[in-house]
């Protein structure tokens, strides 16, 4: 049975220009990500993946080339637009957690479905739920610095999933880690996979890498062959 094609990136480029110098981060990158994919874009400090990865989630857009998402050419989208389809598609979870420091776990974790228009109610009913099932049923009402790592991470991937998202996107997730609250996030993300969630996960440990299906190698803003 044939996959559905979730992403496809033609020939991007992404330049920084100031008055002096030209930086190329991304030099010709071509791939395509299916429905259920788990991808590790892996490659070494300063490579362009990161880069990469905020193209992907519609953070930055691209100089030269074409990023289809779903079979929409973004580059047609004006910012209001792009806001709308990565709220609806695209769950963010990033290596230093991006937690709202003052707010509470609940608070933390509903915030995607706010700007989406779901209920109170609601919200916080899936957001309960979304948290009991990542074994933080007890810590509601905490706030991030009550929080281990571990839990803080835990917390964001409960945030991404929010608006069911089919695609996550993972930025040096166990990067702020010891390696078995690491390993935890790990089995969370496989875990998400096997229920049919897409996995873009960023790193530059090849031991992360060897929990996705597909290993992606980038260097120097170009994507290496196997």
């Amino acid at each position: 049975m044939k996959k559905r094609e979730i992403i496809r990136l033609l020939n991007i480029t992404k330049q920084y220009k100031t008055d002096v110098v030209t930086t190329h981060v991304l030099n010709g990158i071509s791939f395509r990500v299916n429905k259920n994919d788990f991808i590790a874009i892996i490659g070494p400090s300063g490579s362009g993946k990161s880069t990469l990865m905020n193209i992907i989630g519609l953070l930055d857009s691209t100089t030269s080339g074409k990023y289809f998402l779903n079979g929409i050419d973004t580059s047609k989208f004006g910012e209001d637009e792009l806001a709308e389809l990565r709220n609806k598609t695209i769950g963010f979870v990033f290596q230093s957690f991006n937690l709202l420091p003052r707010a509470t776990t609940l608070e933390n974790v509903i915030l995607p479905s706010i700007y989406a228009g779901v209920s109170r109610t609601q919200r916080l009913k899936k957001a309960t739920e979304i948290l009991k099932t990542l074994g933080l049923g007890d810590r509601l009402n905490n706030r991030p610095n009550q929080l281990s790592g571990g839990q803080q991470q835990r917390v964001a991937i409960a945030r991404a999933l929010m608006n069911d998202p089919e695609l996550i996107l993972a930025d040096e997730p166990t990067g702020n880690l010891d390696t078995k609250s690491g390993q935890d996030v790990m089995k969370i993300l496989k875990n998400l996979n096997r229920q049919g969630k897409t996995i873009i996960l960023i790193t530059h440990e090849a031991e992360i890498a060897k929990h996705a299906k597909i290993i992606v190698r980038i260097t120097d803003g170009k994507i290496l062959k196997n």
